[in-house]
């Protein structure tokens, strides 16, 4: 009697583990679905709600990144994100097979470089870091791209609005986190920065975290109608020629 009730647990514990692993490779297969349907990444979060009760999202993006590991596409982790993108020493070989991206100025580059590493930050900021104006044409690209967002508005004289990166910057430039972004080190290396380095000279150590600051104020709702904020209240004139924004300061 004993031994017949040990085979009956037995039994029962073979049919829990294969409706288990039942489950995960189902979860695995959903979730495979939901990343290549899905137009941009997806949090874990998101893809647990369409998984079988109970099933384990960890082991299942982390299953699934192993099956796609050294495959032409990879599942990459993007800013506390999933997505499927081509792998890294494929890209090369679509180049040319994908759009013309917009190039972006020198000075959108620039701006963008500063938001990105001095985040949050307003447009007097930038333009006292950079040491000319900023045109609204700029700004304006650089949200309507995606890359940059306003998060809030800084607690001062003429409540200006400070600018933050966005997870679509992440994706587009390869990041998984903006602490990804290079130190001083690998910029000289890199050959962005030529000659010795002066003494002193530092790049801070970039956040992207959303949570206003003490300084930040929540964005009112007519922000939401704005795509840029005007410092001051008095609007600036548009630059002529975009790619060349900025003239020197007095």
């Amino acid at each position: 009697m004993g031994e017949e009730a040990n085979m009956r647990s037995i039994a029962e514990l073979i049919n829990v583990e294969l409706l288990n692993a039942r489950d995960h490779a189902q979860g695995v297969r959903i979730a495979e679905a939901l990343l290549f349907a899905s137009a941009t990444p997806l949090s874990g979060e998101e893809i647990a709600l369409r998984l079988p009760p109970g099933a384990d999202v960890e082991r299942v993006l982390a299953d699934l990144e192993r099956r796609y590991a050294g495959r032409g596409v990879a599942l990459t982790h993007i800013d506390g994100r999933w997505a499927f993108r081509t792998a890294d020493d494929l890209a090369h070989i679509l180049v040319r097979d994908a759009p013309e991206p917009r190039k972006l100025s020198r000075a959108a580059t620039e701006i963008l470089a500063i938001v990105a590493y001095h985040q949050p930050v307003t447009r007097a900021e930038i333009e006292e870091i950079r040491g000319v104006s900023t045109s609204r044409g700029t700004l304006d690209t650089l949200i309507e791209a995606g890359w940059v967002r306003l998060r809030g508005r800084r607690r001062a004289p003429g409540r200006p609005v400070t600018y933050g990166t966005t997870p679509a910057f992440l994706d587009h430039f390869g990041l998984e986190r903006i602490d990804d972004l290079p130190g001083l080190d690998e910029l000289k290396g890199a050959g962005f920065i030529d000659g010795r380095i002066p003494v002193g000279l530092s790049i801070p150590s970039p956040s992207d975290d959303a949570t206003l600051r003490e300084d930040e104020e929540p964005l009112d709702d007519s922000d939401l109608f704005a795509p840029l904020e005007i410092e001051g209240g008095e609007e600036e004139e548009d630059d002529d020629e975009p790619p060349e924004d900025g003239e020197p300061r007095a």
